[in-house]
């Protein structure tokens, strides 16, 4: 099993296409250095101790398809962006602390 912190550094890794870290016990927050992986298609960090925002970096992914972040610590809002990104299919996101809005503009606990 995977500890620490996820590295910055795996946003060098420009040709990578999955990345699947679930079910480990990685904390911190995601990295925006991701957002720099324009060939991933299926990113896996559910199942950790994940925290923090989800940084806006990750809406600018063209070719991602599968999103799992569910299982984690993760709180603030879900990046209102994923909603016109095409290309994804499958985006998992419970057992966190998002808030959501609905209609009225009261934040809900997700």
């Amino acid at each position: 099993q995977l500890s620490g912190s996820i590295p910055a550094e795996l946003g060098q890794l420009s040709a990578l296409k999955i990345l699947y870290l679930s079910n480990n016990q990685l904390s911190g927050s995601i990295p925006a250095e991701l957002g720099q992986l324009t060939a991933l298609k299926k990113l896996n960090l559910s199942n950790n101790h994940v925290s923090g925002s989800i940084p806006q970096e990750l809406v600018l992914l063209p070719n991602l398809e599968n999103l799992y972040l569910s299982h984690n610590q993760l709180s603030g809002s879900i990046p209102a962006e994923w909603g016109q990104l095409s290309t994804l299919k499958i985006l998992s996101v419970e057992e966190n602390y998002f808030l959501m809005y609905l209609g009225d503009d009261t934040p809900k606990g997700w």
